[in-house]
């Protein structure tokens, strides 16, 4: 039995994603902090609506989210818990975004984070059983949830309760930094070789909110930067990748892989790093 691990684009083995929330003004100047050390955010937008003079320009999400390689994603017209509204009507405010960010920035949205309590409290009308349903109609193809903190740095099983590894003022930040870089993931034991996602989340606004906050974020991103083993991308880059390694498709004796997917897949098999282009067969060593 041979043991198949994924690795992320060009080889490496981890891989670390950001997700900040409301498409708050202070945004702005964390996109500054990210796009400086070379990490990939995922930002979270309510509607313009919602925001009220507090939103941010057409022309300010371009400049800072979009030009950048960062992502915008679905956070709920109004700002809506999913487990405390019926269907109905979280699928309006679902729908009602994601329309209002694609009208407005010409390209298709397919991420989202849940708002306020999102799935963690549950009204008698709905269950996440429900809301996974609709969000899956809708295009949604990941949600962001939260409360669960761990330096487990799995990647998820379910894609619509996506489990971040920690807020940004989880207490154990520090931690959890030096266990994910200090990590060889290509030694140990054999079965344990599994690829590492390190997630952190937040809200900008609250790095205003705590004296020392502005400099945290700055500490913890120059931390992360810059490291030969890791992957930055957004959000939606690791679903997608996830997406074509899962597509790959084996020979009964795992001596040959087809890609059916558009993305060149890296993958460890016992030891051994394989690179599959789009479209491609490839034979692999027995």
């Amino acid at each position: 039995m041979r043991y198949n691990f994924l690795r992320f684009p060009n080889g490496k083995t981890k891989a670390l994603t950001l997700s900040y929330d409301d498409g708050c003004r202070q945004d702005l100047r964390f996109s500054d902090i990210v796009t400086k050390y070379g990490l990939k955010c995922t930002f979270n937008l309510t509607s313009a609506e919602a925001c009220g003079n507090r939103a941010l320009s057409v022309d300010e999400v371009k400049e800072h989210f979009l030009d950048r390689g960062h992502e915008i994603a679905v956070h709920g017209y109004f700002h809506r818990a999913e487990g405390r509204i019926r269907p109905i009507e979280g699928i309006i405010d679902v729908l009602d975004c994601r329309r209002e960010l694609e009208g407005k920035y010409d390209r298709i949205v397919r991420g989202m984070a849940y708002p306020d309590s999102g799935i963690t409290a549950w009204a008698s009308t709905t269950s996440f059983e429900r809301v996974r349903s609709y969000l899956k109609d809708l295009g949604i193809v990941y949600s962001r949830t939260l409360g669960g903190d761990n330096d487990r740095f799995e990647l998820p099983t379910d894609w619509y309760a996506w489990m971040p590894s920690a807020h940004h003022d989880n207490p154990k930040l520090d931690e959890y930094i030096e266990k994910f870089l200090s990590r060889d993931l290509n030694t140990g034991y054999c079965a344990s070789r599994s690829p590492w996602l390190f997630y952190i989340w937040g809200h900008s606004f609250e790095f205003d909110n705590k004296e020392g906050g502005w400099d945290h974020a700055e500490d913890f991103c120059k931390k992360l930067s810059g490291r030969e083993d890791v992957w930055y991308a957004t959000n939606i880059e690791i679903y997608d990748y996830v997406q074509a390694y899962n597509s790959l498709i084996f020979r009964a004796d795992n001596s040959a892989v087809y890609n059916p997917s558009l993305l060149t897949v890296w993958f460890d098999i016992d030891g051994t790093l394989y690179s599959v282009a789009p479209g491609q067969t490839l034979k692999l060593n027995k």
